[in-house]
């Protein structure tokens, strides 16, 4: 019998592939291709525009981080805007949370949704059906800019890399905005790529941010399919210190939030030591607000 094979597009010399066991959808939607299928070692991958985004044998460390990190450090969200994660993994994880009472979840492609609900049911599971979340299909850089100042305690980006689509959502008007709907403490997390193979994007990224935040920084997580070593996300917050809590503290909000005890690879430790970059990430992100602008200028010529 023919062995099936899908090979993963993001590099254009470097990749990873899965052997198929079966091709469960492969969907034009109005935005990209999405692809899923069951894999003999991954269980269901979900591919957009030939890019891994999610499998179901690890998607806990990301969605776990993403989700976790930010609302621990905050400390008491009440409610949480989130852009993409039409997989509804990341809405699933704001919503273990006890101390939230709304989660907006903004999804550009429906399909996703659809799909994700269809093939992938055990990643959003329950979440779809909770009263506190308000899940919308549009656009999230326009919601941004028309929601109400400080009606957000934390925004969590889950997008595609800033090509086509996701492409706004790594702007500066777009963190303008996010800065302004953001509460007094608030803070964001986007995913910034891996840095071994996209060093730029946090880069870009970090420089744009420190614009409108006072605290701009990173931590990283282990993805398996996310090739290339650490998966970076970025953190940027109103003020400081939400990203230097001590082991105890971190274990104290978790036991009040009632995720204490429930993750795979989110714990008080790993929250912690992931804000501890290594140097070739570290030198990513601007030492000062100066030295921000200045990279920001350089990066203004580069573009003309």
């Amino acid at each position: 019998m023919t062995e099936t094979w899908i090979d993963e597009g993001l590099y254009p010399a470097w990749g990873q592939r899965f052997r198929v066991r079966r091709e469960l959808a492969r969907v034009r939607s109005a935005f990209q291709e999405i692809l899923i299928f069951e894999s003999e070692s991954h269980g269901r991958v979900m591919l957009l525009d030939g890019v891994v985004q999610i499998t179901e044998r690890d998607e806990f460390v990301y969605q776990e981080m993403i989700a976790h990190v930010p609302l621990i450090a905050h400390g008491a969200c009440r409610s949480v805007l989130i852009i993409g994660a039409g997989d509804g993994g990341v809405l699933r994880r704001v919503l273990q949370h006890c101390g939230v009472s709304r989660v907006v979840m903004v999804e550009i492609d429906g399909e996703v949704i659809r799909l994700a609900r269809a093939f992938l049911p055990r990643i959003g599971a329950e979440a779809w059906d909770d009263p506190r979340a308000d899940v919308i299909v549009g656009d999230g850089i326009d919601f941004v800019r028309r929601a109400d100042a400080e009606s957000f305690d934390a925004i969590i980006v889950d997008s595609t890399d800033p090509i086509g689509a996701g492409e706004s959502l790594f702007s500066d008007a777009f963190y303008a905005d996010a800065a302004r709907i953001l509460s007094p403490d608030g803070l964001i997390v986007n995913q910034c790529g891996v840095p071994f193979m996209q060093a730029d994007e946090l880069r870009e990224t970090s420089i744009r941010r420190a614009r409108f935040f006072s605290h701009v920084g990173a931590y990283v997580a282990a993805v398996p399919t996310y090739v290339g070593g650490f998966m970076t996300l970025g953190f940027a917050a109103k003020r400081g210190g939400m990203d230097d809590l001590a082991v105890p503290e971190l274990r104290a909000r978790a036991a009040r939030a009632g995720i204490l005890g429930t993750t795979q690879y989110w714990s008080p430790e790993i929250h912690a030591a992931a804000f501890a970059l290594p140097p070739y990430i570290a030198r990513a992100l601007p030492r000062s607000r100066s030295d921000a602008d200045a990279r920001l200028g350089a990066l203004a010529e580069s573009e003309h």
